[in-house]
């Protein structure tokens, strides 16, 4: 009996293992995947977001039945020199059987793998929460009117390491809540936050968005390059919080302040702007007309919900300006001028929304909007003949420099770093832009584990943990020449 038992213990091992090692013919020898690579004087961010020798370079995983959908894309990224290797969930599943508590941490497990044996730079993620796995963040801070105990958090998927070089589990007290920092104290401390790999995900929820998206990454991929409308940036504001709104003197305009200092770190591109302090921005119209002249870049700072995005005319905290919303969006004309987009405000990225919340608690998901089948940034990067080819902004509740004692930091310092990589240090990778992002905030901001979930390094984590990618990682911004 028992060498029945170890017999076909060792056949699944083995087969597994075999399956992992030989995949499609490759020239290049793959490592043991089972084995814990450590490098040596390097921190693994360092190696490996520089590693030119990579067996791949994009890692694709999606649900099986996406798989033939995803191939045109597959083709595209090998032809302009992004190696891709696409994995099902139910390989990710197979292979890691051995490793991660559940779906998520397995999925995080293969992609530690994965950077380690192929070397790869990019994830792209493919699926909505039901069918992709998604990790909630227990970063919580009391807020009495806007109650938020979790939030999504893709950069748990892009952050597979600690500052020490190993596995980073996100839950050092090991009791099964992610980045928990509740209370007096943080319980799950020292977590780097540092992307190790650059993380995307196409929310799609079924093959016709699949279809949808391929499309529209090929098709900017291969005719952006030198287009004018690409060098144009459309910069949308208002007066966040205008008096009153918090019990302390508010400066002026500050969406539009921190429009301004967007558009001075994109230097040689022909800039617009819809402000509601001189009567450009009025509501959604100005917005949608403006989109559909087509931009490369598009920029949005101010207050939100799954649903919609908008922000106050000046010195009227009671009145709001609607800037756009998923209906709106019908209006969006803009064909293949897709800008990459980045929101300021709350919940714009929210994608684990769905209609069931409405029979969970009527009033709760009308009001914060959590009702809609898909969240605002979604269907702005989906639209068929528009949109956006990329959106990044917050899964949860933003965080303004208003929110932290020291007033300063928080989405008005990250959205505009940006910016600030591809403008000025030339970074024209999508996903290395978002990450750089962060690398760069934490740089400026670095976290102290040691104070309460209300202090400003509590805010500063959430800020990174909440701002999320719906586009493909490995996009060449602007698209590639002939």
């Amino acid at each position: 009996m028992f060498k029945k038992i170890f017999n076909r213990k060792s056949l699944v091992v083995l087969l597994a293992f075999s399956a992992f090692i030989l995949g499609p013919t490759i020239s290049a020898q793959i490592i043991n995947p089972i084995a814990d690579i450590r490098m040596d004087a390097i921190s693994p961010s360092k190696y490996i977001l520089n590693n030119d020798n990579s067996i791949y370079k994009l890692l694709i995983i999606a649900p099986k039945n996406f798989v033939k959908t995803l191939q045109p894309l597959i083709e595209h990224k090998n032809s302009v020199g992004i190696s891709t290797r696409l994995v099902t969930l139910t390989e990710v599943y197979e292979r890691m059987f051995w490793h991660g508590r559940d779906e998520a941490e397995k999925i995080k497990y293969f992609i530690k793998t994965a950077i380690e044996d192929w070397g790869i730079k990019y994830v792209l993620l493919v699926g909505n929460f039901r069918k992709m796995p998604i990790r909630y963040a227990y970063n919580d801070e009391p807020w009495i009117h806007f109650p938020e105990p979790y939030f999504i958090s893709e950069l748990y998927y892009a952050d597979i390491y600690d500052e020490n070089g190993d596995y980073s589990s996100w839950d050092s007290n090991n009791n099964g809540i992610f980045g928990e920092w509740i209370g007096e104290e943080c319980q799950d401390r020292d977590i780097d936050l540092y992307p190790d790999v650059y993380v995307g995900r196409l929310a799609c929820r079924n093959r016709l968005e699949v279809r949808i998206m391929v499309k529209k990454i090929i098709k900017y991929e291969t005719t952006t390059y030198e287009s004018d409308w690409f060098n144009r940036i459309l910069a949308i504001a208002g007066d966040t919080y205008p008096p009153g709104s918090y019990d302390f003197p508010t400066p002026d305009f500050e969406g539009e302040v921190n429009a301004e200092t967007v558009i001075s770190y994109m230097p040689g591109f022909e800039n617009t702007t819809l402000f509601t302090s001189d009567g450009t921005l009025s509501g959604w119209r100005d917005v949608v007309r403006e989109i559909n002249n087509g931009y490369g870049f598009l920029f949005f700072d101010g207050h939100a919900n799954p649903t919609s995005w908008s922000t106050h005319p000046p010195n009227d905290k009671s009145n709001w300006t609607n800037g756009l919303s998923i209906f709106t969006m019908a209006f969006l004309k803009n064909r293949n001028m897709l800008p990459v987009c980045v929101v300021g405000g709350c919940h714009n990225l929210q994608f684990d929304t769905n209609l069931i919340n409405l029979l969970r608690n009527f009033r709760e998901a009308r009001w914060y909007g959590t009702w809609t089948p898909e969240c605002w940034g979604w269907k702005l990067t989906r639209i068929l003949r528009g949109g956006s080819i990329a959106t990044i902004g917050n899964t949860g509740l933003g965080m303004t420099k208003e929110d932290k004692v020291s007033k300063e930091g928080a989405s008005d310092y990250l959205d505009s770093q940006f910016f600030y990589e591809f403008g000025i240090d030339g970074t024209d990778i999508l996903g290395e832009a978002w990450g750089n992002a962060i690398s760069n905030y934490l740089d400026k901001y670095p976290i102290d584990w040691d104070t309460n979930s209300t202090s400003d390094s509590a805010i500063d984590a959430k800020t990174v943990q909440q701002w999320a990618l719906l586009g493909d990682p490995s996009l060449k911004i602007g698209g590639y020449s002939s």
